[in-house]
């Protein structure tokens, strides 16, 4: 394996992508890269469709990763590390919205449950384990399943928000393609405001979950370590969270 190239030659290596768009330079970007592609698909707690494999995922990261190249500009001074993770992890959430892999059963259940947390929300009620075990005649051990059945098929990327000193903006408005618009910037600052305002309706537990998977790239098994549980039941605090947040926000 080679030797990882220093801070000053990678700038050169990208000035004379910029300047040239060479395809033999964007090959040698790609091999330096690769190795970021696979660290993303292994920091994805998610489970993988009949079908598809290990690979495949990484066959959709490196096509995020080639897009991240075309799009990347060193000008603005963000690492390429930091402006390719979104764009990998969110090109391998596009192809696997394409499969659905859930039973119909389950599937109806999911949407159950959904519904029941959404009723309770209007009727200014905190949805909690055993008003939803008593409204869907289910016990504890159904309602768990459920929740970590909603975790691993949920395919959500709430990373597309992250925190800056001057407030919370969209991850793609940190180097967006061109400059947004008066009318683009207030919508996004209120999508922030919206899903701040859902967040904090949450139980605390559940808020740490989702920052520590989604903010400081913890998997469930690292998340697990931290609170003193088990990576299933990590799992299932992750489902409720986005079951949660997904009536909130009226997705």
């Amino acid at each position: 394996m080679g030797k990882k190239p220093t801070k000053d030659v990678l700038d050169e290596i990208w000035r004379k992508y910029v300047d040239t768009r060479s395809e033999a330079i964007k090959e040698e970007i790609v091999g330096l890269f690769l190795p970021l592609v696979r660290y993303v698909v292994g920091r994805m707690s998610i489970v993988i469709p009949p079908g598809l494999s290990q690979d495949d995922l990484l066959s959709f990261g490196a096509m995020g990763l080639l897009d991240a190249i075309d799009r990347y500009d060193p000008s603005r001074g963000v690492s390429f590390n930091t402006f390719a993770f979104s764009r990998i992890r969110g090109a391998i959430l596009d192809e696997l919205r394409r499969y659905d892999w859930l039973s119909r059963g389950a599937r109806d259940k999911i949407q159950r449950l959904e519904k029941a947390i959404a009723e309770m929300n209007e009727q200014g009620l905190k949805a909690n384990d055993e008003m939803l075990m008593e409204k869907l005649q289910m016990d504890e051990k159904e309602l768990r399943w459920l929740y970590e059945l909603m975790s691993r098929s949920y395919v959500v990327s709430l990373d597309e928000v992250i925190s800056l000193d001057e407030g919370d903006v969209e991850r793609s408005a940190l180097v967006p393609d061109t400059s947004p618009n008066p009318e683009e910037y207030m919508e996004a600052m209120e999508d922030c405001d919206t899903l701040k305002g859902a967040l904090e309706k949450l139980e605390e537990r559940e808020q740490l979950v989702l920052s520590l998977y989604y903010y400081e790239g913890l998997t469930f098994k690292e998340i697990g370590e931290v609170l003193g549980v088990t990576e299933s039941r990590v799992s299932q605090i992750h489902g409720k969270a986005l079951a949660m947040l997904k009536t909130l926000l009226g997705k």
